[in-house]
């Protein structure tokens, strides 16, 4: 479908500037097995996603839950074990899709490949809104944490959110090594001192009963003014559910692995889902025990769950701000495992013809630097529309996560029964259990968060599909039109009608004609001639200077003098009397090719350009969208000296 096939070389040493010292040096292709990552530095890469979730899961569930006061608190132990339930199914069916896919793949392969093209699409679209969500979740849910512990900082939620998107970015576009190494000390930190205030939250409890005195005063409670139903839980536990997103990240990215892939990768998503289930139940007993309640999020007086938490653990003191510390950190760049998997879906869908092409080239880090480019770009625009608020992101969250989840499965299910052999039946099974779970889960989430945003969703999903589509269809329209597997044939050749268009005689208009001297013998050149001021006389006037400069020594060197066509133009327009005479000649010569030959300048700055028109690159974009295909615009530049 391309008809050309870039390739990359091995980038020359170069100064240190500041760019170089902001991306890092350009890696070459053969550095791209030392990109390659092993389990300690994959749960950074891919867990950081699932492992915040016990920051913003448990507290979504808790805030549907305030109408019911203290009573609500009772609830969040069988939400949460419900939750850890199908987690852990979803858990063993991604194991066997790493096994299944050894080279990588996320929801959009593993449906289009069992269940055609139609299915893959409708994941990758859901997988995409996954992942932008998944930025903009996990960065304003960070600030959370920064306003729970500083609440005067809470105007500036916003810029805040924004601020970490741009660091995340610059991060990721240095390579998904690098990431993954920078994010290895604040992610075993959280790890290590969030562990550790529920493991010692846990002792105290035991030792007290089941009652604890909080250290520091816990949030309280707003009087009930609802009565508990079941429709209240189905709710909190379709809030609760975000707790699962990232779980599928892994199997996206088994390819970043170092070998064995499947032994490394399968490590890792353990690893993951092990410390992740044992947060969520952690945290679920401890506010029982502590009766920690949510607070309004974007009100005055909001504390994040976890704040309250670890204040009521182990009070305001150092190891409170060390830990929300490590909370923030981890929430906040829990995005890199969307800046790590988002580009790697872009590549694989634009690589079947659903996305433009430039998602296929890697940047100079190694990296799918036009993925990484849209995903921020994507999670900015959302941060702004919602003013960087994480529950009012959390209904638009689960549905793309828990569809693309779906997919998978059942695309696995059709995998193992056309493989079969040892085993298939039992993987059907497991994977068949994974597709109804998460299926059931995507219509709770939808139903139960349709009228708080996920109505959103069902429009941006299919939308996201059309978009996709449309852009295939507009390659394989590129590909029916020029495909041609005749040989190369060389009769009838004709020289093209060569013009130049020139406004005065200079040095770059002597070089553009000797160019298109080699192209025809016969050459026209257009001028344009104003109205006003006719009379006026410069020494470069293309009229004044033509025979001495262009007739003569054209008819000197054996060639034939070159046409001048002067055009009138009474309102003072350059573009537009050259356009039109371009366009007529063409009309009237339909077996001939028309070649524009443009002089334009080429400076050494960017800003330079500002102090010139920009009637060249005009010119150019007209004659491209107004000729009928027989126009070759040939540019012939100038190099200003530095």
């Amino acid at each position: 479908m391309r008809d050309l096939q870039l390739t990359e070389q091995a980038a020359p040493p170069q100064k240190r500037s500041l760019f170089s010292f902001l991306f890092g040096r350009p890696l070459s292709s053969e550095e791209n097995i030392g990109e390659r990552v092993g389990p300690s530095t994959g749960i950074p890469i891919f867990g950081l996603d699932a492992l915040s979730s016990a920051a913003y899961g448990p507290e979504a569930a808790l805030t549907i839950l305030i109408p019911l006061g203290l009573a609500g608190v009772a609830h969040i132990i069988p939400i949460s074990f419900t939750i850890i339930v199908l987690l852990g199914i979803v858990f063993f069916s991604y194991r066997q899709t790493i096994a299944a896919y050894p080279h990588g793949a996320g929801s959009y392969t593993v449906a289009s490949e069992n269940l055609g093209a139609h299915a893959g699409l409708l994941a990758g679209a859901a997988l995409m809104l996954d992942y932008i969500l998944n930025v903009a979740v996990g960065i304003s849910a960070g600030v959370g944490a920064i306003v729970s512990a500083v609440p005067s900082m809470q105007p500036h939620t916003l810029s805040l959110c924004l601020g970490i998107l741009a660091a995340l970015t610059l991060i990721n576009l240095r390579g998904i090594r690098e990431a993954g190494v920078a994010f290895m000390i604040p992610t075993y930190a959280f790890v290590l001192s969030l562990g550790g205030v529920i493991v010692f939250g846990l002792v105290q409890a035991v030792l007290h009963g089941g009652h604890p005195t909080p250290v520091s005063p816990v949030a309280q409670p707003s009087p009930a003014i609802a009565a508990v139903t079941v429709w209240l839980l189905i709710r909190a536990f379709a809030s609760g559910c975000t707790a699962l997103t990232g779980v599928e990240a892994v199997s996206n990215g088994v390819q970043v692995f170092r070998d064995d892939r499947v032994k490394n990768a399968r490590f890792t998503l353990s690893a993951i889902i092990a410390i992740l289930v044992l947060m969520l139940a952690g945290i679920a007993f401890l506010c029982r025990a502590y009766g920690i309640v949510a607070t309004a999020p974007g009100q005055p007086g909001y504390q994040m769950v976890l704040s309250q938490l670890t204040g009521a653990v182990v009070g305001r003191g150092v190891l409170y701000y060390i830990t929300m510390t490590t909370v923030l950190l981890v929430v906040a760049l829990s995005a890199n495992t969307s800046f790590a998997d988002f580009p790697r879906l872009c590549r694989s869908i634009a690589e079947d013809g659903y996305l433009p092409f430039p998602f296929t080239i890697r940047g100079r880090r190694l990296v799918f630097s036009f993925g990484v480019y849209a995903l921020a770009f994507l999670a900015g625009a959302l941060l702004v529309a919602f003013g960087g608020v994480t529950d009012r992101l959390i209904p638009l969250f689960a549905v793309g996560a828990f569809t693309a989840f779906t997919l998978s499965q059942a695309g696995m299910v059709m995998h193992w029964k056309r493989k079969g052999g040892r085993g298939a039946y039992g993987s059907m099974f497991l994977n068949g259990l994974g597709a109804l779970a998460t299926g059931i889960t995507t219509l709770v989430v939808v139903v139960a968060k349709f009228t708080e945003g996920a109505w959103l969703t069902v429009l941006v999903i299919p939308a996201l599909f059309a978009v996709m589509a449309a852009v295939h269809r507009q390659y394989q329209r590129i590909e029916t039109e020029t495909a041609r597997d005749e040989p190369l044939h060389l009769d009838h050749l004709a020289a093209p009608l060569v013009v130049v268009p020139l406004l005065r005689w200079s040095r770059v208009a002597n070089k553009a004609l000797r160019f298109a001297y080699t192209l025809c013998p016969d050459v026209t050149v257009l001028h344009i001639e104003p109205e006003e001021d006719p009379d006026k006389k410069t020494e470069d006037n293309l009229t004044e200077v033509w025979k001495e400069k262009v007739e003569q020594p054209a008819i000197a060197a054996g060639f034939s003098a070159p046409k001048l066509v002067l055009l009138r133009s009474t309102y003072r327009f350059v573009i537009t009397p050259m356009l039109d005479y371009i366009l007529d000649l063409e009309r009237d010569n339909p077996d001939r090719t028309i070649a524009v030959v443009i002089p334009e300048l080429v400076e050494h700055h960017w800003w330079y350009y500002l102090l010139h028109n920009q009637r060249a690159a005009a010119l150019k974009v007209m004659l491209y969208l107004k000729g009928s295909g027989r126009i070759v615009v040939v540019n012939v530049s100038w190099h200003l000296e530095k």
